[in-house]
């Protein structure tokens, strides 16, 4: 049986059915990255771990290459507002899409779809005794542990936090998202924290007598995802991945992020993810 996951708040339900526009209500540069703020007057809190299809409601196909589909996004912070809840996310441009995302202007409004795909879960709903979590982010991957980090604290879960970045202009969220905790970095440039991957700083937590009392969580490029994997396979500790994939639909109907099981046949990580356990697939998919 898979394990639960983590427990929403009392407001938390199912998402509404289609899409619906949300005004942003702030948009702030974080590193190199952006951070964009959403007030949802319908939708439920988001658990950590699930994302949202956005689309900029104006301006989404003027570019040559026509961004027509949405974005799927994870949360990276939520909290109450006013008139329902305030939906932060973490984005770097890197196309036309996301380029749009991140020139969001107080007052505009974002499609948005979602909350979707499932959530993390508590350590000891992954392994039996665990105790504590060890947070892994790599880049913009980070953005779905920030929220994770504040519900483990909520609940009075031990928790390590282990971030890596390519370069400073690859950087973000550590202030916005971050602030608060303690955080071991690594850079692969050495602008900050330990000189290399963070799967580095990992490696050496789990050479620690403790390392099987904790679960690992981590969110990140494709290559990092099956470093942390192969990692925790090595050292028998349970590990929950956040996969990232393509979509088109964020609900099942075009089959565009499916991923092979190690059994055979294929899961799609908008409902059947994003969240996996490592032992759920035999290698990370990337290029």
């Amino acid at each position: 049986m898979d394990p639960a996951p983590l427990p929403r708040s009392e407001a938390a339900g199912p998402a509404p059915f289609g899409r619906r526009p949300c005004e942003v209500s702030e948009n702030r540069a974080s590193g190199g990255y952006r951070v964009f703020s959403l007030l949802d007057r319908e939708g439920p809190e988001p658990a950590p771990g699930q994302f949202y299809m956005l689309a900029t409601e104006r301006h989404w196909s003027e570019r040559g290459e026509r961004p027509f589909l949405p974005r799927a996004i994870s949360v990276a912070e939520t909290g109450p507002a006013a008139a329902g809840v305030r939906l932060d996310f973490l984005v770097e441009g890197v196309g036309p899409g996301t380029d749009r995302l991140c020139e969001l202007a107080t007052g505009d409004r974002v499609w948005v779809t979602g909350p979707l795909g499932n959530a993390f879960s508590e350590p000891r709903q992954v392994r039996p005794g665990a105790a504590g979590a060890i947070l892994v982010g790599g880049g913009i991957g980070v953005a779905p542990l920030a929220l994770l980090r504040r519900r483990f604290g909520e609940r009075n879960v031990p928790v390590r936090v282990l971030l890596g970045f390519r370069d400073q202009t690859h950087s973000g969220g550590l202030d916005d998202l971050f602030g608060c905790c303690e955080v071991r970095l690594a850079s692969e440039d050495g602008h900050a924290g330990h000189r290399g991957y963070v799967t580095d700083l990992l490696a050496a937590m789990l050479a620690g007598d403790d390392a099987g009392s904790a679960v690992v969580y981590s969110c990140g490029p494709p290559a990092m995802l099956e470093a942390v994997r192969s990692l925790c396979a090595g050292r028998e500790v349970a590990c929950q991945l956040a996969l990232e994939s393509p979509m088109a639909c964020g609900f099942g109907a075009c089959f565009g992020c499916a991923v092979p099981k190690p059994d055979g046949g294929y899961m799609r990580l908008c409902i059947d993810g994003p969240v996996v356990r490592g032992d759920q697939v035999a290698e990370v998919p990337h290029a």
